[in-house]
Formats: structure tokens, sequence, C-alpha cells
């Protein structure tokens, strides 16, 4: 019983961002059977409302939902009195919403480059701003989780954009652990390699989409099994393998940790 309390989040309010599919989704689901009551954030809060009600019959949380524009600040801090308003505090951020295109470097349409370092750096920093300061003013201390990824540790092929971005959450994380370690705010990420979601489906059927407009496409099967190879276990991960981590993080379990990047990726920074 007393190992299972290090990972109970029971009578704890935890903020997903990014939350209406793929890994977001999946950890929203483990942070309310870990005991957690949720607040749900996304562009759209249509999908939200069928995962929110979920949660509520599932594991008995509470659970509200948001529309939110990570590069808004209004729609942040807004978003932010809207949950403590509602469920009193915010005592864990995940910070999971993020987007991808491909392009060759020299390729690289500005417009993709901004909104991609807007949405996926920008919008990660602000969220930690704002609840930050809730969480410094409220003075209990909190855990804050952003999603890295191995992209923001070594260097991938065409995607410039989002290598930079995901370098920029790793030192933002490790900042932002330094200075708010005196306030008892721990903050980490985790760093996924590639994922069966719709961002990772790249690597599992030819979604061209994924490409920015007006730039070469190489041959999808040779993309997806170089892709694949590259990871030692041979295969994509699943959502439910990286929710785990996250309530590590977010828990008591793991309370001298912060500004640590934790991978998840079948050994691809191993090798």
């Amino acid at each position: 019983m007393a190992e299972q309390g290090l990972f109970d989040l029971s009578g704890r309010v935890a903020l997903v961002v990014g939350a209406a599919g793929g890994l977001g989704r999946a950890v929203a689901r483990g942070l309310a059977e870990a005991g957690a009551d949720l607040a749900l954030a996304d562009l759209a809060r249509e999908p939200l409302e069928a995962l929110a009600a979920d949660l509520r019959a599932g594991s008995g949380a509470q659970a509200l939902t948001g529309a939110l524009d990570v590069t808004r600040r209004d729609q942040v801090e807004a978003l932010v009195e809207q949950v403590v308003g509602a469920l009193g505090r915010i005592d864990v951020l995940v910070n999971a919403a993020g987007i991808t295109r491909r392009a060759p470097a020299e390729e690289f349409p500005e417009e993709l480059w901004d909104r991609i370092l807007a949405v996926n750096l920008k919008g990660t920093f602000l969220t930690c701003q704002a609840v930050g300061r809730h969480m410094i003013a409220r003075g209990a201390g909190g855990s804050i989780v952003n999603f890295a990824s191995v992209a923001g540790l070594v260097g991938l092929r065409e995607t410039i954009a989002y290598c930079a971005s995901k370098g920029g959450v790793v030192q933002v994380t490790r900042t932002l652990a330094v200075e708010w370690a005196q306030h008892r705010v721990r903050v980490n990420a985790v760093a996924p390699s590639w994922f069966d979601t719709r961002m990772g489906a790249l690597v599992t059927q030819p979604v061209e989409r994924l490409y920015a407009e007006g730039v070469r496409r190489p041959d999808m099967a040779w993309l997806q099994q170089q892709t694949v190879a590259r990871v030692p276990m041979q295969r994509l991960g699943q959502p439910e393998e990286l929710v785990g981590s996250v309530v590590y993080l977010a828990s008591d379990a793991s309370s001298m940790v912060t500004g640590h990047i934790l991978a998840i990726d079948g050994g691809f920074l191993a090798e």
C-alpha cells in the first residue's frame, strides 16, 4: 500500500494541454486513474467533451474542458483562471500540445517555422508561466511535465523547426526547474521517440499532409522503414506506454526530481 501511495494523485488537480488525442489523451486517462481531477484543453473543445464524460463515468474524477490556442497569452491566462475558479487550484500541468511538418532545411517555409515554434515552444512557455505563477502564489508547490522529444536532443532529417522547438522545450524545462525549485515547483520533461499517434502516422502510413506544400516528397516506404529501423526495439511506442512516466513525474514518487528529461524512446538515444 505504501508503494501505491507514492503514485497516488487523489485530491490533486491536473491540467492537460493537448488532451484531445494521441499522447495527451492517454496521459489524461492515466492521471484520472491515478486519482487526479482533470482540466482538459485543446484547440477544439468538442473532442474533449466525450473524453471528459468518459473520465467522470470511469474513474469518478471531476473533468472540465476548455478550448485553447496555446500561442495566445490571453487565452492561456483565461483558462488558468477558469480552472482555478472551478477546481480550486492546479497541482499538475502537462504540456502535450505540439505540431510538426517535414521539409528539407533549404526549402523549409518561413511561415511553417514560425507556426511550429509558436505552438511547440512559445505555447509551452506561456502555459508554464501562467500555471507557474499560480503555483508560486499558492505556495504549495506543484509539478510541471513538458513534452520534449528525442528530436530535441539529436538532429533528425527534414525536421529543422520541430527539432529546434523541442530543443527549446528542453532548455525551458531546465531553466524553470532551476528558477522555481525554491518554490517547490518541479519542472521535468518526457522525450518520446516515435509513437503510434496521428503525429506519428508518418511512419505507419504515407501521410503526405505532414509535408510542407511545394516541397519534394521522399519515397514514403523507404522513410517508414528507415524511421522504425532507428529504434532498437524495432517498433513504435503505444500511447499507454508513456503514461507511467508522466504519472511518476507528476507524483510524489519523483519528489527529488526536477530539470530532468526522461526519454521514452525504445533505446533510440542509447544506440
